[in-house]
């Protein structure tokens, strides 16, 4: 073999492996990216939930403030059916 033809084999054996090489190479990127993007999303969604709880919170207590305050105004009322001569 002369030195143009394993140049010749050269070329149609690199080509092929250059595209196999590119194809694999688009392939991990590929899913590299999937993967970044299904971890922005869980984080974006993990925050949204944070906040949610955060307003849920806040909610609870002040229907928690407003269910003392509706028991305090019974307890009011009973003492002073029991005062008045009643019963409550």
């Amino acid at each position: 073999m002369d030195a143009a033809m394993v140049t010749a084999l050269a070329a149609l054996i690199a080509g092929p492996v250059a595209a196999a090489a590119a194809m694999y190479g688009t392939r991990g990127a590929s899913r590299a990216a999937q993967e970044g993007n299904a971890v922005t999303g869980f984080s974006s969604l993990t925050n949204e939930l944070q906040e949610e709880r955060k307003e849920l919170r806040t909610e609870l207590a002040a229907v928690r403030a407003e269910l003392a305050a509706e028991k305090a105004e019974t307890a009011r009322l009973r003492q002073m059916v029991h005062t008045l001569g009643g019963q409550p």
